[in-house]
């Protein structure tokens, strides 16, 4: 599938009055941008896929107009390039000033920016100082707790909220009619609590379920792999009764078979814990909740997965 036929980017808001949800951001934000010299550097924290990126886009859209390119914007993903490299070789090179009378200065957005060593952090917060006059970053971060203080104090921070079921829904439906795509209410409500507040997992699901033939509730499941919940509990009840080499073949099986990620796999096993009322209980869900962590700080997660798997093994 070309980029062009990704709904999630057909559909992306070009305008900060098109973000869904964010009422009180956008308003805070057109106002700051009403004399754009005045706009200080921004930090944008909440979940994935509640807009920040999006947000940050049209902001510099809005801002620079015709003159926007890629000699006035730098957009970088701060997990693919966390080190110290990045900042000397792309940010600083960019952020050095050439002359541009079209435009008050140039934007520098940073992705996922809490994901970037504390050393790369510092030498980011010397190239902020210097740049200040024709420069602007815009941070963007799912746990700004991870950025430090001197970098987090140069910024106005702006916290999006979780989009709400029926501004996801509003949305879905929106582009249903526009794709002329068959669904139905039951089907909608599934993606939506599969997605968890996430509008843009919430669209790249519904489109995945609408090759099945259209958006219901049986499709959604089928295409989000949730048929395949029933299995975890197979895999918690092999990987207890200390048989790890097949409870891992058959993780690997959900993984990369039926497309199952990781954090869905994590999460069905938690609630398998419960349903199964496991004597254990406590000591399970705390090896769960360790190697969660360790795949969210980016630890290898088939490795990580098949480590707790044999570490349950042993709570027998």
């Amino acid at each position: 599938m070309s980029a062009t036929g990704m709904w999630v980017e057909k559909y992306r808001p070009t305008k900060l009055s098109e973000i869904v949800n964010q009422t009180e951001v956008i308003g805070s934000l057109e106002a700051l941008i009403k004399d754009p010299t005045d706009m200080p550097h921004l930090m944008f924290s909440g979940s994935a896929g509640v807009g920040k990126t999006t947000t940050a886009l049209c902001l510099a859209h809005q801002i620079l107009g015709e003159n926007y390119s890629m000699n006035s914007v730098l957009e970088l993903n701060a997990s693919d390039e966390r080190g110290i490299g990045m900042v000397r070789e792309k940010v600083k090179k960019f952020s050095k000033w050439s002359g541009f009378a079209e435009i008050p200065f140039k934007i520098i957005i940073l992705d996922e920016a809490d994901e970037m060593t504390s050393d790369a952090q510092t030498a980011l917060r010397r190239v902020i100082e210097e740049t200040a006059k024709f420069c602007r970053f815009i941070f963007i971060a799912n746990n700004i707790s991870k950025i430090i203080d001197p970098i987090q104090s140069r910024c106005a921070k702006f916290k999006f909220t979780t989009i709400s079921e029926e501004d996801i829904i509003g949305r879905l439906e929106e582009i249903t009619k526009k794709e002329k795509v068959k669904s139905d209410k039951k089907g909608l409500k599934a993606i939506y609590d599969h997605s968890e507040g996430d509008l843009r997992h919430a669209i790249n699901l519904m489109q995945a379920t609408a090759s099945l033939g259209g958006i219901t509730e049986d499709n959604v499941k089928s295409s989000a792999g949730l048929t395949k919940t029933s299995d975890v509990d197979d895999v918690l009840k092999i990987a207890l009764s200390g048989k790890v080499p097949e409870a891992r073949e058959k993780m690997i099986e959900l993984i990369k078979v039926y497309g199952m990620s990781e954090s869905d796999f994590l999460k069905y096993l938690n609630a398998a814990v419960f349903k199964s009322k496991q004597p254990h209980l406590s000591e399970i869900l705390q090896v769960i909740a360790k190697y969660d962590y360790r795949i969210l700080v980016g630890a290898n997660s088939e490795i990580q997965l098949s480590a707790m798997l044999a570490e349950l093994s042993n709570l027998k």
